[in-house]
């Protein structure tokens, strides 16, 4: 299906709970992973955000924890790193250990990625991404090495925008909004889903699963969620005036 082409309502189920991506609808996307700009107003805002849902948010990104917390420098937020291969909730982190395949994995695009200074490895503890924003020409070969790593490894290819992730079966956003709703903070609640990639649509459906509802930012598209905002503007506009 289709978001609806409208903004969503403010938080008006009982007892909701926020969880929000990171890259794409909290910070503007960036030419590379590390050179996002965090707005001063973000961290604040999203203190106030928990504060009134009374710690029922969460940041749900594909960067890893350490890299989250080097950016956005809230470490108290509950959140799940890797796509759902780190969480940590109440201060308490734990993340999945490295697949047997990962340092093949992790070889294997470095080799790849020293053919063209636009091809960025990002490690992560327990998976690793391949971007090519900066050479989009490449993407055919790094969609084509990732699916042949993936076979040989048996790690599973996980895309996004501009981006290949090669990572353990079975672990996405949805298995970590799952287990985020488990938590005692989280019991009960009713969760709404904000993101912008591909990868976040594992999130939609299994906020939809929990009586919930997903969020898509960014330009009209097939997708689970069922509210869409438009940009990472409106959704600091839209986050802004739940917190009010």
């Amino acid at each position: 299906m289709t978001a609806a082409d409208a903004p969503p309502p403010l938080l008006q189920a009982e007892k909701p709970a926020l969880f929000l991506d990171f890259d794409g609808t909290l910070v503007a996307l960036a030419e590379r992973p590390g050179s996002i700009r965090v707005p001063p107003r973000l961290p604040p805002l999203l203190d106030r955000l928990a504060a009134a849902l009374h710690g029922r948010l969460a940041i749900l990104t594909g960067r890893s924890l350490a890299d989250l917390d080097s950016h956005l420098r809230a470490p108290h937020l509950a959140a799940a790193g890797s796509h759902g291969l780190e969480l940590r909730v109440g201060g308490r982190a734990g993340g999945a250990a490295p697949p047997a395949g990962l340092a093949a994995a992790r070889a294997a695009l470095a080799r790849f990625a020293d053919t063209d200074t636009g091809l960025i490895v990002e490690d992560k503890p327990a998976s690793v991404a391949l971007h090519y924003r900066l050479a989009p020409a490449r993407e055919a070969e790094a969609l084509a090495l990732a699916a042949e790593v993936a076979e040989r490894t048996g790690l599973a290819v996980q895309p996004g925008k501009m981006v290949v992730e090669l990572r353990p079966v079975g672990a996405d956003k949805g298995d970590a909004l799952r287990a985020l709703m488990a938590e005692p903070v989280f019991a009960g609640a009713r969760p709404w889903v904000v993101g912008d990639d591909l990868t976040d649509e594992h999130a939609f459906r299994a906020a939809a699963d929990l009586g919930g509802s997903g969020i898509l930012v960014g330009a009209p598209r097939a997708s689970a969620a069922a509210w869409r905002l438009a940009d990472v503007a409106a959704v600091h506009a839209w986050l802004e005036a739940a917190a009010a």
